[in-house]
């Protein structure tokens, strides 16, 4: 049993500094200033110490593998956690957490996702607008407010993606700390979602790792009514960051969705800001090169990033 509700839980912890097995290249959805966040994490001479090993150590902890003390520092009862962790996801026990461990672990999770037969949504096209100051989550029906309900967002240190994502990912039953249902977005640099909470009273405050938490009996309601490939809009402060290589077509990351952001800015509309860099975008920086006298490459050179004050 537990370690059926740790596979469950773990889906809403959101793995920040260890996505996938995201290019180095990627920064953090955080933007902080962890020296590597997709290091391999292990027991060395000095140990390893940062953010990235502080965020293992919750997640070994909340999957029940870790007991000891979250200090950041890789020690022997971390990499005996590892091993554990290893040991449920059929991997060699090296007590390494690495691009194997994140991979197989995503995987084994997405595995528990489930599909169920919906009862019929409000009529037209849905989508949904989290708003991280206002701390609502709004149902649109065909652009118009259906309803609105209130939610927790993510902490000043762990704050919620703002851009433009869909919804990729449904289960239902989760159980401990994340409630009842799981809609998960396509977000490229981590695991975030729209789900429940056991802790009603953090509803309407910023107090979450970065995902979207509902009380219980909304998050179901809202549940049946989205299907995958519904819209999700997260609106709120986006923190500037510098790009400080060119981009092009077939990139994913922090530093792309600055790119858009900044190109609706100035008026070159690239599509949704999901951070994916497609021909939308590509089409954007082309009529930005054009308009400047470039040539209309649609990739983000050092020009286009100056012309944008990107660098």
């Amino acid at each position: 049993m537990r370690r059926r509700y740790c596979k469950r839980a773990f889906f809403c912890l959101l793995v920040l500094c260890f996505a996938l097995t995201t290019p180095k290249a990627l920064a953090n959805p955080l933007h902080c200033n962890c020296p590597d966040e997709n290091r391999d994490l292990r027991l060395t001479t000095p140990a390893q110490t940062g953010p990235d090993v502080e965020e293992l150590q919750t997640i070994l902890k909340e999957l029940g593998y870790f007991s000891g003390e979250v200090t950041g520092k890789f020690g022997t009862a971390t990499e005996a956690a590892v091993k554990k962790l290893q040991a449920w996801l059929h991997l060699p026990a090296s007590g390494v957490f690495g691009a194997k461990e994140r991979e197989a672990l995503t995987i084994s999770l997405a595995h528990e996702s489930i599909g169920t037969t919906n009862p019929a949504p409000p009529p037209g096209e849905l989508r949904i607008e989290i708003d991280t100051e206002k701390k609502t989550l709004t149902l649109l029906v065909d652009d118009q407010i259906y309803k609105v309900y209130p939610c927790a967002v993510g902490k000043s240190s762990t704050k919620s993606p703002v851009g433009e994502w869909r919804i990729i990912q449904k289960g239902t039953n989760w159980g401990g700390g994340f409630g009842t249902r799981w809609l998960g977005l396509n977000i490229p640099w981590g695991i975030y979602g729209i789900h429940g909470t056991n802790n009603p009273s953090s509803i309407g405050t910023a107090a979450s790792a970065g995902c979207i938490r509902m009380q219980n009996r909304d998050v179901e309601q809202l549940y049946p009514w989205i299907s995958v490939g519904t819209r999700v809009s997260i609106i709120g402060p986006f923190p500037r960051i510098p790009v400080t290589h060119p981009l092009h077509i077939g990139q994913s990351s922090p530093e792309v969705q600055m790119l858009q952001l900044t190109l609706r800015e100035a008026g070159f509309n690239p599509g949704y800001t999901d951070g994916r860099y497609g021909e939308d975008t590509a089409a954007a920086v082309s009529r930005l090169q054009a308009y400047y006298g470039l040539r209309p490459t649609g990739q983000a050179d050092y020009n286009v990033l100056a012309l944008l004050d990107l660098r």
